[in-house]
């Protein structure tokens, strides 16, 4: 049996056996408490008598970034040993780190994802540092405080800690004591909470990181090579959400990695096959790479183990959202085209926290974060495709830093551009539009309003989808023909009208077809109507010559219809498309414009997909797959999500509500008198209302360049006071 020594500089004497590697190998644990002639004397008394000897918290070299110093302390006690090797970690543990964080993000895809990390000490721990790099970490070092005792942590970035602060820094620490270079948890935490504030992962020694951090560290994660039972409770009183130790377990368990750098180079050392082996990397490399171990990963919040995270992207539909905003309040007294100019400028903004989501069939819960972007449908118009692009690659990092594996797309952040498509391409974490179930919870809701007005045989009705060709409306014209056989097909682009109908016509045969690029001569004849179009200042549909007790399902989002035009045919309903009701006990820590536990369908695919795990580019593009669309609805049945009451103009349509319309559409089918003054009314009185869609007149007025100017201005110092005051 094989048999290391490790120097502890404050704990119990103790001795284990443990199985690594397939060899029994016995530990000695030795306390030199914090006397380095009594670690002397230890080394000199278990020379010749273990086969490896471990100095845990005792370093013989210093590093931090490129710079590297000898500790004079502990090059004297490596001397000591005359027969057997003295190792403190220093040559495994950057590699494991690294290869620790890599296999981390594998169990946990996303874990170490764009975080903010407070090295807590970034001594000696340079593989931690560069693998936090890779994740697109941004770092900051605790050390100042740490060892200068300087009042915070300065805001500078990790090369110039690494470069220029470093050599400075280890000039001033290879004479410290030991029990200064790793301080120990004394019971007592620091008041030093801003660093630790700023932080989404601490990283670096479980010592250290106790008798510094703050009393609250909630929704922290905190990186270490190792830590006990003892570390973990602490650490979970304090708020941690969640402690992974990098280094392996020496007992071939999957469980917590309590044995230190030092201890694993030792048990590595003393069952080399060749005693003379240098003590170099190349030297363990083999053995480490037949290591068979997974970190640590441990979830210490019950309330937040096991929970599948996404974010959703909304975005002003007015200006009049960014006024009610409680940061914005103040841009009330600011003109409407200036506030909303400069608002398209600002960075995503964190909104709030989704919580309380669960499926009712598998038990999993799911957490969302929920971002908007400042730019209304009209700025986004106005600007390029790429303007918004960098703004949801922004907001796609945001999300990855709060462990979100899938970003929704809300509103017309899904119909910019490529739909999509160039987004997923450039983010790391994937992305979905929310179309998919967007179709699915129209057609839900459609059916539902159609039967709701008086309907007992869909498949003899008539349906027109108004933007046919769009991403939504092909999609729904092709499962709408399926289902009822006799479809309109309304869109402004003739050549591709054509080639829907082909492709309905050898999908559905016997399927009646008829294509336009106006709906006007069409619309009368029709039992539902489904406008899903992208335009503005345009009238999309002449509600007056709808026929008695149409059902319209309007799924653009502002809306093609206004609420006046819809008061001029109290006959006729109006619904928004199929909003959605998430299982469990959704909060979505922000009023979305919905009721209680109420979606859209964009945000609850992307919900639905975190659910059941499908962490996946899901709808992109402007082709929705009619089998994606399908497979939606199967997962929404699994899980056991609802189509909301129906609404229409944010409110829910009552059951009085829709026997009144019935009553007035059957009155109006009886006598056609009548039904044609009631066209030539309304029809004068639509005249009057303003053309336009999404709430945008047909008429528009240009800022011009100064205001262009000065909303750059406005904008940036607004987001500079916001970040102030965040901060």
């Amino acid at each position: 049996m094989k048999q290391i020594a490790v120097l502890h500089l404050n704990r119990p004497e103790t001795a284990e056996t443990v199985t690594f590697m397939g060899h029994m190998l016995h530990i000695h644990h030795l306390n030199c408490a914090n006397d380095l002639e009594k670690a002397r004397e230890l080394i000199a008394q278990y020379d010749g008598q273990v086969d490896a000897i471990a100095l845990n918290g005792m370093p013989a070299e210093l590093e931090l970034g490129p710079a590297q110093r000898a500790h004079e302390q502990g090059a004297s006690l490596t001397a000591v040993a005359q027969q057997t090797p003295v190792v403190d970690g220093r040559i495994i543990r950057a590699g494991l780190e690294r290869w620790g964080m890599i296999l981390a993000d594998r169990a946990q895809p996303g874990i170490f994802s764009r975080k903010q990390v407070l090295m807590t000490p970034g001594l000696n721990h340079n593989g931690m540092a560069r693998a936090f790099e890779k994740h697109g970490g941004t770092l900051r070092y605790a050390d100042p405080f740490i060892y200068f005792n300087l009042p915070k942590v300065p805001g500078v970035g990790l090369r110039q800690t690494r470069n220029q602060a470093a050599p400075f820094t280890l000039d001033r620490l290879k004479d410290v004591p030991y029990a200064a270079l790793y301080p120990q948890a004394n019971g007592q935490p620091a008041a030093n909470q801003a660093p630790f504030d700023w932080a989404d992962v601490i990283a670096g020694d479980i010592g250290t990181i106790r008798y510094f951090a703050p009393a609250t560290l909630k929704r922290k994660t905190v990186v270490v090579e190792s830590a006990t039972e003892a570390d973990l409770a602490d650490l979970q009183a304090r708020g941690v959400d969640i402690v992974v130790t990098l280094m392996p377990a020496l007992d071939g368990a999957a469980g917590l990695g309590r044995w230190s750098a030092a201890t694993v180079e030792a048990a590595l050392t003393a069952l080399r096959q060749n005693a003379d082996a240098p003590l170099n990397e190349d030297t363990y490399l083999d053995m480490m790479a037949n290591l068979e171990w997974t970190p640590a990963i441990r979830s210490l919040q019950a309330d937040n183990a096991d929970v599948n995270r996404f974010a959703f992207v909304i975005h002003p539909l007015s200006v009049s959202f960014i006024h009610h905003h409680r940061a914005f309040r103040w841009t009330k007294y600011l003109p409407d085209g200036l506030v909303e100019a400069f608002a398209a400028y600002m960075p995503p903004i964190p909104i709030s926290r989704i919580t309380g989501g669960q499926s009712p069939t598998t038990g999993q819960r799911i957490e969302g974060h929920l971002f908007s972007l400042g730019a209304t449908p009209r700025q986004m118009m106005r600007h390029g495709e790429r303007f918004t692009y960098n703004r949801l690659r922004q907001a796609a990092q945001m999300a990855e830093r709060k462990g979100a594996r899938i970003m929704g797309l809300g509103a017309f952040t899904s119909v910019v551009g490529d739909a999509g498509i160039t987004v997923a391409h450039e983010a790391d974490i994937a992305i979905t539009s929310g179309n998919s179930l967007t179709v699915a919870a129209t057609l839900e809701a459609a059916k539902q309003a159609v039967i709701n007005m008086g309907a007992t045989d869909l498949t003899k009705g008539k349906v027109m989808i108004i933007g046919a060709t769009g991403s939504i409306g092909s999609v729904c014209s092709r499962l709408l023909a399926q289902a009822i056989y006799d479809v309109v097909l309304v869109s402004i682009e003739p050549e591709r009208l054509i080639d829907l109908k082909r492709t309905i016509q050898e999908e559905t045969p016997g399927a009646k077809v008829a294509i336009a690029t106006r709906p006007d001569e069409l619309i009368g004849d029709c039992d539902l109507i489904v406008t899903a179009t992208s335009a503005f200042g345009q009238r999309i549909v002449d509600i007056t010559k709808c026929k008695p007790g149409a059902v319209i399902c309007d799924v653009a989002r502002p809306p093609d219809i206004n609420k006046a035009e819809a008061a001029l045919r109290p006959d006729v309903l109006v619904i928004e498309s199929g909003e959605v009701l998430i299982p469990g006990d959704i909060d979505f820590g922000y009023n979305i414009g919905l009721p209680p536990k109420t979606a859209y369908a964009c945000l609850a695919e992307t919900a639905l997909l975190a659910m059941d795990g499908r962490f996946e580019d899901y709808t992109l593009g402007r082709n929705i797959s009619v089998e994606r669309v399908k497979e939606i609805y199967r997962l929404f049945k699994k899980h056991q999500f609802q189509i909301a009451d129906l609404r229409s103009f944010e409110e829910v349509v009552t059951e009085e509500q829709f026997a009144a319309k019935r009553q007035l559409a059957a009155e109006l089918k009886a006598n056609p008198m009548r039904f044609a003054q009631l066209q030539a009314e309304t029809g004068a009185q639509l005249a009057k209302i303003p053309v336009q869609a999404k709430g945008v007149s047909s008429r528009r007025k240009s800022s011009g360049g100064l205001v262009a100017v000065v909303a750059t201005a406005v904008g940036g110092l607004a987001l500079l006071l916001w970040n102030r005051r965040g901060k």
